[in-house]
């Protein structure tokens, strides 16, 4: 499968994203992640390396957050990864 450069740009955002980019984009989009999920969100991230572009990937992370931020807040989050893979 062919990954285009904006592809890239926005997973290697994902996987190096700080708790305060985090909630910045939160806020920009409307979803509700406080400062004490997105810091807990942002060290699961890092280094994961995922590709939120694939639904299968996508769908495991957003699992995976759920056991560290809540079931709640990994809907919010999963609100913002569809948000940020919109063509």
């Amino acid at each position: 499968m062919k990954v285009n450069i904006f592809e890239n740009i926005i997973n290697h955002k994902i996987n190096t994203i700080t708790a305060d980019e985090l909630v910045k984009y939160a806020e920009q989009f409307n979803i509700a992640v406080n400062r004490r999920q997105a810091r807990k969100i942002a060290e699961y991230l890092r280094g994961k390396n995922v590709n939120i572009f694939d639904n299968s990937q996508r769908s495991h992370l957003v699992k995976e957050i759920a056991k560290v931020a809540g079931p709640e807040t990994a809907r919010e989050l999963n609100k913002l990864f569809i948000q940020f893979t919109k063509n």
